[in-house]
């Protein structure tokens, strides 16, 4: 079985993580944290970029962030239906992984697969403590769910301070170089919303998020249930 981590974020495709909270990652990694990636699908239906390409790109991302563990579940691209056998493949890997914090994409989005991803995720938290499911595992018990923002924001109930990280975060992005450069006269890839400087608008939003509290760059997050603290 593979080692235990402390925080475990699912994404529905490779970069989705790094565009929500990488820079959380590297500040968590950086104090010793072990932090995995979940991607549920291997981006097959991505209009730029092949499989290698993303699985090459994701590597590169996973140690520019210092990544403890990175997997792959290879759920169909686009094809995130919620299904009996989906659901068990999450649960699996998060009763493997064993963490205590888990994250997800926010619930609403302009990509099905992200919203489809935010669910599938918040049920298998769910059924991952629930000891006569899949009981082949030893049941896991999530403190918290917590949801990144990708493409679209909603109410931020939590936020922190990436402004010593976002430099390592920008790196992870340009990791990606299928998805987010633009494309080369020539080239064998066609201009999408991701390559007209969407990087530079994600460090825009997190600039924005970060001056609601005098950082100079912050990631927000979303919460179901409250966030719990013993002191203030």
């Amino acid at each position: 079985m593979t080692a235990a981590v402390d925080f475990l974020a699912f994404g529905a495709h490779p970069d989705d993580v790094e565009i929500g909270m990488g820079g959380t990652i590297a500040k968590h990694t950086a104090q010793g944290y072990k932090v995995a990636i979940c991607d549920l699908t291997a981006a097959e239906m991505s209009s730029n970029g092949t499989v290698e390409t993303r699985r090459q790109e994701a590597a590169e991302a996973s140690a520019v962030l210092g990544l403890s563990h990175r997997s792959v579940l290879g759920l169909p691209d686009r094809g995130l239906t919620g299904s009996a056998e989906q659901l068990s493949a999450i649960v699996g890997e998060i009763r493997r992984l064993r963490p205590r914090i888990v994250f997800a994409p926010y619930w609403s989005d302009r990509h099905p697969d992200h919203v489809a991803c935010s669910k599938l995720i918040e049920e298998a938290a769910f059924n991952a403590k629930l000891r006569n499911y899949m009981p082949e595992l030893p049941p896991v018990q999530v403190e918290q769910v917590y949801f990144y923002f990708i493409n679209d924001s909603g109410e931020v109930n939590l936020i922190t301070d990436i402004s010593d990280q976002i430099g390592t975060k920008l790196a992870a992005l340009q990791a990606y170089r299928s998805q987010f450069a633009p494309p080369a006269p020539g080239e064998d890839r066609v201009r999408t919303p991701l390559t007209d400087r969407y990087v530079q608008r994600v460090e825009a939003r997190d600039m924005l998020l970060g001056q609601t509290r005098g950082w100079a760059y912050a990631e927000g997050f979303a919460l179901r249930r409250p966030h719990a603290v013993t002191l203030f």
